[in-house]
């Protein structure tokens, strides 16, 4: 919840300049307020964009709710589903995760999927029960075609705003679990398939190291992702596993 209509237009113009790339998928997600203006500052290159959240009916009395075709009307293609925050501060549960993201995929809008554990959890040796049990009921129903056009991103809730991120070896391990998850449900191919993305206090200084582990493929960018530089620094770190992959 950042920033004016012409403060969000701005700082998609400085990211354009900075990130646009044919190396890696670069896409932006500003608030629901921004999303038609910034879709125009986009229009043209190569970066995508995406909505924070949405609602699983496609029109009704939902008042405050935003719909699917709402957001593919705004120049959506993809949208953050069972964000940690939304989880912890707004009681959504795996339950409507899991309508969202059916929502979503009916709609032709890439879910990224967001799971991870709380600081207690991970104390108490939960964490690899919590990532299931988000993966199962997050995901129930879904075919292995359709998940193949998942992104996933794993966001250990202790390392959210926190300034405290997860080792790159514990960002590994969270990943090679989930993909062993995948492909035990849903098919090896569908495993390799789904973008597996690390979400936890990603900065400049932080994201090539996490960005080098064989299962992360990618970075669901937070607060770093406010400052055109801080981001650009952490797409080119994307750009430089992609060129040695």
């Amino acid at each position: 919840m950042h920033g004016t209509v012409r403060e969000a237009q701005a700082l998609a113009a400085q990211v354009r300049g900075a990130c646009e790339t044919d190396g890696v998928d670069v896409v932006l997600c500003p608030p629901f307020t921004a999303l038609s203006t910034v879709a125009a500052a986009l229009q043209g290159s190569s970066i995508g964009l995406g909505a924070q959240d949405l609602f699983w009916e496609a029109q009704g009395a939902f008042t405050g709710e935003v719909a699917p075709p709402m957001l593919r009307d705004a120049g959506c293609r993809f949208v953050i589903i069972g964000h940690s925050e939304r989880r912890t501060l707004f009681g959504e549960t795996d339950a409507a995760v899991q309508r969202k993201v059916q929502a979503a995929l009916a709609h032709s809008l890439t879910p990224i999927l967001c799971i991870g554990e709380m600081l207690a959890q991970r104390d108490a040796d939960q964490t690899f029960d919590v990532l299931a049990r988000q993966l199962e009921g997050g995901l129930a129903g879904r075919s292995a075609a359709e998940v193949q056009r998942l992104v996933l991103a794993y966001e250990p809730v202790w390392a959210i705003g926190t300034g405290r991120n997860a080792t790159p070896a514990q960002a590994q391990e969270a990943h090679e679990f989930i993909r062993q998850q995948l492909a035990k449900r849903w098919g090896r191919d569908a495993a390799q398939a789904v973008r597996l993305q690390y979400g936890g206090s990603v900065t400049a200084a932080n994201a090539a190291g996490l960005l080098a582990q064989p299962d992360v493929d990618g970075a669901l960018v937070g607060g770093a992702s406010l400052n055109a530089d801080a981001f650009a620094a952490i797409v080119k770190a994307a750009e430089t596993k992609a060129v040695t992959k």
